[in-house]
């Protein structure tokens, strides 16, 4: 069976006893894995002053990645465009796909990926950053990066580098229909964060994304990509008993109680109330590698997505590469 292309999004997680280094060699490593089974993109996020997230700078954490892979595209999952000065991101990732050609995706999202404190800690007293700027801020970015639709004195005299010979891959990003419209109305192609927005405006997002969509040069038809997360592993209740931190952690994110990823067997422990059981997301697609692409199947087919990226946050990061061994085997990668 041809199914579409797989992706992976990690955040680097940071778990109980171990450190920041310990959290970027597991994503490095990751990251290989998915290169060598043949996954299509790895993304890492954005997030700040999270314990148990230690992806706090795509670009950075996006060169290392594309110099220790060898064939997959890598990206960012997204940038946070409010937090940044535009000509700033340009730069960043026009010298990205100068050190690694046709492989750097730049994932842009709307959100602050943080608390109002620490975004303001982030955007300092700017008036040039606030969430209302956004497009015109995502058009600045756009004519940076050679978008022949962008009139050339949106970005007057600048250029993003020199002499560029190719450009990355913007994306838009959301989990609204706010970021299906943007992405609609500039041609660009669009990843819905169906992994934490499952009770959201998926199929809405979907809908206006399509018939809203205007054809440009690089994209004359929509292109959509769908997040899941997604953890597989020999049987259900294996499966089940390593997904337990995502639940904690999403746990912990919901009532404040910040903290690193706790281990399976910390989770098992955890004290879930019954409501937490039936509305916590924690990890979506849990099972067998064929309970899993069961439900990956009918994913792409609610939604048509030309892509699906994989999240899935776990405690040890070789339970990562596992999984997303067993899901490229059933899938057909």
């Amino acid at each position: 069976m041809s199914r579409v292309p797989l992706s992976v999004l990690d955040l680097a997680t940071v778990r109980e006893g171990h450190d920041s280094t310990d959290a970027v060699r597991g994503t490095t490593e990751i990251a290989q894995a998915a290169d060598e089974l043949g996954y299509a993109r790895f993304w890492v996020a954005e997030h700040h002053n999270m314990p148990a997230v230690a992806s706090t700078s795509p670009p950075v954490l996006i060169a290392h990645v594309a110099a220790r892979t060898r064939r997959i595209r890598v990206g960012s999952g997204g940038v946070m465009l409010p937090n940044h000065m535009p000509f700033v991101v340009a730069e960043q990732f026009a010298l990205l796909e100068a050190l690694h050609p046709g492989r750097i995706d730049l994932g842009i999202g709307r959100a602050p990926g943080t608390d109002q404190a620490t975004a303001a800690a982030l955007r300092g007293v700017s008036p040039h950053l606030t969430v209302e700027q956004f497009p015109d801020h995502l058009a600045m970015v756009l004519a940076l990066l050679g978008d022949e639709r962008v009139a050339p004195e949106r970005a007057g005299p600048l250029r993003a580098t020199p002499a560029a010979r190719t450009f990355p891959e913007v994306w838009m990003l959301g989990s609204s229909t706010y970021g299906a419209q943007v992405a609609a109305a500039l041609g660009l192609p669009f990843c819905y964060a169906y992994h934490f927005a499952m009770g959201g405006d998926l199929d809405a997002a979907v809908r206006l994304y399509r018939s809203g969509f205007t054809p440009s040069p690089r994209f004359p038809e929509p292109h959509l990509m769908v997040s899941a997360s997604a953890l597989a592993a020999g049987s259900t209740e294996e499966a089940r008993y390593l997904a337990g931190p995502s639940r904690v952690m999403a746990r912990n994110l919901r009532t404040g109680r910040l903290g690193p990823i706790v281990s399976p067997e910390k989770a098992a422990d955890a004290d879930l109330s019954d409501l937490d059981l039936r509305v916590l997301p924690g990890t979506q697609y849990v099972g067998t590698a064929d309970e899993v692409v069961a439900g990956l199947d009918a994913l792409v087919e609610r939604t048509g997505a030309a892509e699906l990226i994989l999240a899935g946050a776990v405690y040890d990061p070789q339970t990562r590469r596992e999984s997303l061994a067993t899901i490229a085997k059933a899938w057909g990668l």
